[in-house]
């Protein structure tokens, strides 16, 4: 399977793995696969050891606290305590380690030290200059949280093809019909 990494952060992009939170939510870290899937195309390890239910699981968790503790942020709340102690717990373990090689940089992790990585990067994230450049998706069915990095700061959308063509179609749809039959 193809992750979508449209936010600007891997954290951001990890708890952007279950969508639509508000509707009908839909898991695509549903298998251990998956998940080993996500780290490799999220470029945060070049190989990894195969993940385990136990590696989900414990990815998902951290995933649902990155989510708890952005959304918080954005909102202006305080943060909730068992979301951040098991963000801070991840992230106290070792991290994956980049290595260079003569191709280039290579990234050989174990699921803990994949998950440790995405967790010290909502650290530094929730931590850092970025924080005012988070929003959240304009779509309403659309629960995604991206780093604005648009000229003017005026992007309203996680990714024009998944929301904003949906959102601007559906837009210009209710204004034709709207409109008297005469003018059209």
């Amino acid at each position: 399977m193809k992750h979508v990494f449209l936010c600007g952060n891997p954290a951001l992009d990890l708890a952007c793995t279950l969508r639509a939170r508000r509707t009908e939510r839909v898991e695509t870290l549903d298998a251990p696969g998956r998940l080993d899937a996500w780290y490799v195309e999220s470029a945060v390890a070049d190989t990894l050891t195969p993940c385990g239910e136990a590696d989900l699981a414990q990815a998902v968790a951290v995933r649902e606290a990155i989510y708890a503790l952005v959304t918080a942020r954005l909102a202006g709340g305080p943060y909730d305590e068992k979301a951040l102690a098991l963000l801070n717990e991840a992230a106290g373990r070792p991290p994956a380690a980049p290595r260079l090689t003569p191709e280039g940089r290579w990234v050989e992790a174990t699921p803990c030290q994949a998950l440790s990585t995405v967790a010290r990067h909502a650290i530094e994230l929730l931590s850092g200059p970025d924080v005012p450049l988070m929003k959240e998706c304009a779509n309403p069915e659309c629960t995604k949280i991206f780093i604005d990095r648009s000229r003017g700061g005026r992007r309203e959308w996680c990714g024009m093809e998944s929301c904003g063509n949906k959102v601007k179609a559906a837009a210009y749809r209710a204004r034709r019909k709207a409109r008297p039959a005469a003018a059209r």
